[in-house]
């Protein structure tokens, strides 16, 4: 922990001496500004505020800069170039690269998330000192609602912090040089409890967001803090962190959830809504359906995350690494809600992509599938001496698809490299969907399937366009039990959240790992025959794509790097030692 409370004491020196992220605080090159003279300043003071953005999570990708994120770690995808840095997470070999910034999520995290911490104590440490704003009808400074957006901050810090490690060191005052920063971890109870004291506060201070402007989207609202709350009694209720399955935390969990969608009534609040359409929620600079988001502007497609993470080479993309698993694809049921292995379903193996679910053809793309004008291809052939012969979008000896499928969620057809096309993919931090997800799965454990519960559900399908059938139950059992309902709502949030950053921390909360991932891994393989026809059969991965799992996963090791500096303070999760 050292750094942290270091980087708390130097950070007014970094901020002036370097360039930031956003280069919040612009001054003369070679004048010094005093920490006195930037909280004696409304409009330092904001700029100042402001830097703590630069802490938070910003993009899916994490694990190794522009080539690995969480569905690549999850059972959602695989990474087809098989980079060291990225599929040592599938052997579990988390320390391995636990002091570098390959594994970002992990090391990377836990110092983001203690440098904003240092940012976020320091205003709350000052604000109070800062002055009213001269001569302006709109304040350059506007204490409370600084406050609020400090408060919220760092409450989502330490949840990035605690969903990830569980208990980690609570930091909640400026530390000197001299002070002794060799703090020994809270307990995840006790990180929750602080989370959600800041919570409180947050929301009696933030604005709604129809206070906000265009340029103030993305800040936290009280929406946001209350569906970080939401969130943060979710996790407190889940197996991982409540081995006794308390009822009343469930409860208090779907209090919180529900709460968030009540909208307009009790406290003034934007409300939410669904939004009509499944397919573009990442590629939006607003929606109803928004809590809260980071919007990425229009980019340039070359050197991005679309080109090198997400294309196809064929479609002019570098290497097309994120792949979702044929595990995934089976998820998805045929457009009349039922599941491919029902035999009344009407799935074909050989026509494994004809009438399944809408949310299947917005988040996957797959062979033959018509794309920017031409079709995809993704089989194989032989000509007339026996070689191989690939499609476009498929090869073994170059790095493409390692299953067979890229991700179409974060690569939207309106994005290509021809004519210079850029793209707009939104971080999503909280939307409406998720909310009545966190709802139906705490309602479930708290109560059973009540008509709530099924609601949730219901109107979530009934968006993504799957048929209506009996009872407009839109493909659900009827009378489930309390047991079905929760196969059923774990298999909705892995299909409507897919790829938004949730499936691989939600298989550690529910420890699920041994299901999940430490089951064969699969593929598709593609064989187009001499009547233009193909052959579909699905596949067992390579080893180098295959997953091990331990109990030890269900929580990251805290980097060793911490644990040295500590001088034993700092104590290991258990299974890393």
């Amino acid at each position: 922990m050292k750094n942290y409370k270091i980087f708390t004491a130097i950070l007014l020196f970094t901020l002036f001496a370097v360039s930031c992220k956003k280069d919040y605080l612009e001054r003369t090159p070679g004048v010094a500004i005093s920490e006195d003279e930037i909280f004696a300043d409304p409009a330092l003071a904001a700029r100042f505020a402001d830097n703590a953005y630069n802490y938070v999570i910003t993009k899916y990708v994490r694990f190794n800069d522009h080539r690995g994120c969480t569905a690549q770690a999850s059972d959602e995808a695989v990474s087809g170039n098989s980079e060291g840095s990225v599929t040592s997470l599938n052997r579990g070999l988390y320390h391995d690269h636990s002091n570098g910034p390959s594994l970002n999520d992990i090391y990377g995290v836990w110092k983001l998330m203690y440098a904003g911490i240092a940012v976020q104590n320091k205003m709350l440490a000052r604000i109070g000192e800062v002055p009213l704003s001269p001569n302006a009808s709109v304040p350059i400074f506007d204490a409370k609602r600084v406050e609020g957006e400090m408060r919220f901050l760092r409450a989502l810090s330490y949840f990035e912090l605690t969903k990830r490690f569980g208990g980690v060191p609570i930091v909640d005052k400026v530390y000197g040089v001299y002070d002794d920063i060799n703090l020994p971890r809270s307990t995840f109870a006790q990180v929750t409890a602080f989370i959600l004291k800041d919570l409180e506060v947050a929301i009696t201070k933030l604005g709604t967001d129809t206070e906000y402007g265009a340029s103030n989207y993305g800040r936290p609202t009280i929406g946001a803090a209350l569906a970080l709350k939401a969130r943060v009694l979710l996790y407190a209720a889940s197996p991982l962190n409540n081995s006794s399955n308390d009822k009343t935390k469930w409860q208090a969990a779907a209090d919180a959830a529900a709460e968030v969608m009540k909208g307009a009534t009790g406290l003034a609040r934007q409300t939410y809504a669904l939004q009509a359409t499944y397919g573009d929620l990442l590629n939006l600079p607003n929606s109803t359906e928004y809590i809260m988001i980071r919007i990425k502007g229009p980019t340039p497609l070359s050197g991005e995350m679309m080109q090198d993470f997400s294309m196809s080479p064929a479609s002019g993309g570098a290497q097309g690494q994120m792949n979702p698993t044929q595990n995934h694809v089976d998820m998805y049921e045929m457009a009349n809600g039922k599941a491919i292995t029902d035999p009344t379903s009407g799935y074909d193996p050989q026509k494994p992509y004809l009438n399944r679910e809408p949310r299947f053809y917005n988040n996957i793309i797959y062979n033959d599938l018509a794309w920017q004008g031409r079709k995809i291809e993704m089989w194989t052939t032989k000509d007339a001496n026996n070689n191989t012969i690939f499609g476009r979008d498929y090869s073994t000896t170059i790095t493409y698809t390692a299953t067979r499928y890229y991700c179409k969620k974060y690569w939207p057809e309106v994005y290509r490299t021809v004519g210079g096309s850029t793209t707009l993919l939104n971080y999503i931090y909280f939307r409406y969907a998720e909310m009545m997800l966190n709802y139906a799965e705490a309602q479930n454990e708290a109560v059973g399937p009540d008509l709530s519960v099924y609601k949730q559900l219901t109107d979530i399908r009934a968006r993504a366009g799957i048929a209506p059938g009996a009872g407009s139950l839109y493909g659900l059992k009827a009378n489930m039990t309390q047991d079905e309902m929760r196969i059923a709502i774990r298999h909705e949030r892995a299909i409507e959240l897919a790829f938004e950053d949730h499936r691989w921390y939600d298989i550690m909360r529910w420890k699920i790992g041994a299901q999940t991932i430490a089951i064969p891994m699969k593929g598709m393989d593609v064989v187009k025959n001499a009547n233009g026809t193909f052959t579909y059969t699905p596949i067992v991965l390579g080893p180098t794509f295959q997953k091990s799992w331990t109990e030890a996963q269900n929580l990251y090791p805290v980097p060793r790097a911490e644990i040295y500096k500590s001088k034993g303070v700092l104590t290991q999760n258990p299974g890393w030692e």
